[in-house]
């Protein structure tokens, strides 16, 4: 039998899913807005990828500096305080009027929505067994698709009448109610707190990154962000240039993956607790290996079948994340389940953007606007995907031997 949620528990993953939606929306919207600021300040691609990239390695850092502060406080305080500095900085993003305003905007964006996602999953580990966090981390999860059906198209839109700072207040007023939402309607989560003697943060952190089993995770989970972050930045300027899709149709393109995706989070949650998150992993990498190789060596497309490629790869993706982050939720002890997914959310957006700076130095971009070189990045991504799946296979035996012990 399923088990069902309370209705307080309805609450908290509308609430996160909601908040993930805005902070993901502010990370994805430079994406479509990339061919439309190498155009507006001028700049190279490689100068385009630090953009991206910024937010990553700021995001990385701070969530590093945060992961001993992480279990000392109730997560309900930290979130709020991390997610008022996002609101904050993306603010700043709607009124950078330069290339280089923009990139410190960024900086600062990322200094704290970096490490909302880590304790939003700690707060998921915390109040949901490990029988339901895939249902959970489906649905939080969707919020990647909610962000295209809902907020790219809308972004696009704003940026086209009233220029391309528009998207950013707009996340920036919503992020704002969603914070009231949080105020009033989340408890304090303090169980980590109870019967737990506070260490010293640096001696928290220095431990966490020290257990052998967690680094052996994080080394996972920094190499599962490399996909992402390399075919990403450049989706749309490939989409535009190398595949003939006109600028105005893109919001066509992100609508149908989106709710593609959107249909598809909670049902890879749900197959995720049914057949085994590590079973879900391996049919989500396959797939995407398969995609990547045809997509990243297309020439010009029909909109159609560019439609059914982007959304067939979008379910490979959706399968991969939701299971990898419901399997990786189950490695840290309670004590330390905040500074393991600070560290974690780190590495991976300090590998991310790695992966965004290289990617900018790969791909090169004609004077005709046309990207050269984006099949080498379909190389790396595909090595990076199957690596995963071969890492992945000895947290999920860990796990598995870890709970016959218990169980016998």
């Amino acid at each position: 039998m399923t088990p069902t949620f309370t209705r307080y528990q309805i609450f908290v993953i509308a609430i996160l899913a909601f908040l993930q939606f805005t902070v993901v929306l502010d990370f994805m919207i430079l994406s479509p807005l990339g061919a439309l600021l190498l155009q507006e300040f001028k700049i190279s691609t490689a100068q385009f990828g630090l953009v991206v990239s910024a937010y990553a390695f700021s995001a990385g850092a701070s969530g590093l500096l945060a992961a001993g502060f992480a279990d000392k406080f109730d997560r309900k305080r930290l979130l709020l305080f991390f997610y008022t500095g996002f609101v904050i900085g993306t603010a700043l993003c709607g009124a950078a009027n330069s290339y280089y305003l923009l990139l410190a905007a960024r900086i600062v964006t990322g200094i704290f929505g970096g490490v909302i996602g880590s304790i939003s999953f700690a707060i998921i580990t915390d109040l949901f067994p490990m029988q339901v966090r895939g249902r959970v981390m489906g649905i939080v999860m969707t919020a990647f698709a909610a962000s295209q059906v809902l907020g790219i198209p809308l972004g696009l839109f704003l940026s086209n009448h009233f220029g391309w700072q528009a998207p950013f207040w707009m996340i920036a007023g919503v992020s704002a109610l969603v914070g009231v939402l949080i105020v009033y309607g989340l408890k304090p989560i303090e169980a980590h707190l109870e019967g737990h003697v506070q260490k010293n943060p640096f001696a928290h952190l220095f431990k966490t990154i020290s257990t052998p089993r967690y680094i052996y995770a994080f080394c996972s989970t920094a190499l599962l962000a490399t996909g992402g972050f390399m075919l990403m930045p450049f989706g749309s300027a490939f989409t535009v240039y190398n595949l003939g899709i006109p600028m105005d149709q893109l919001p066509i393109v992100y609508v149908a993956t989106g709710l593609t995706s959107i249909a598809a989070g909670p049902l890879m949650g749900r197959l995720s607790d049914a057949i085994g998150k590590y079973r879900m992993f391996c049919a989500g990498s396959l797939l995407a290996i398969v995609v990547v190789a045809y997509y990243t060596r297309l020439g010009t497309t029909p909109l159609i079948d560019l439609i059914v490629i982007s959304s067939v790869l979008f379910v490979g993706i959706s399968a991969r994340m939701i299971s990898a982050s419901a399997l990786t939720s189950g490695v840290p002890a309670l004590k330390d389940r905040g500074a393991f997914m600070a560290v974690n959310s780190s590495l991976q957006q300090l590998s991310g953007g790695l992966a965004s700076l290289a990617a900018g130095f790969i791909v090169v971009q004609t004077p005709q606007g046309r990207l050269d070189h984006y099949e080498e990045l379909g190389y790396v991504v595909m090595t990076a995907i199957f690596i995963t799946v071969v890492m992945l296979y000895k947290i999920d035996r860990d796990q598995r031997m870890e709970a016959a012990r218990i169980q016998g």
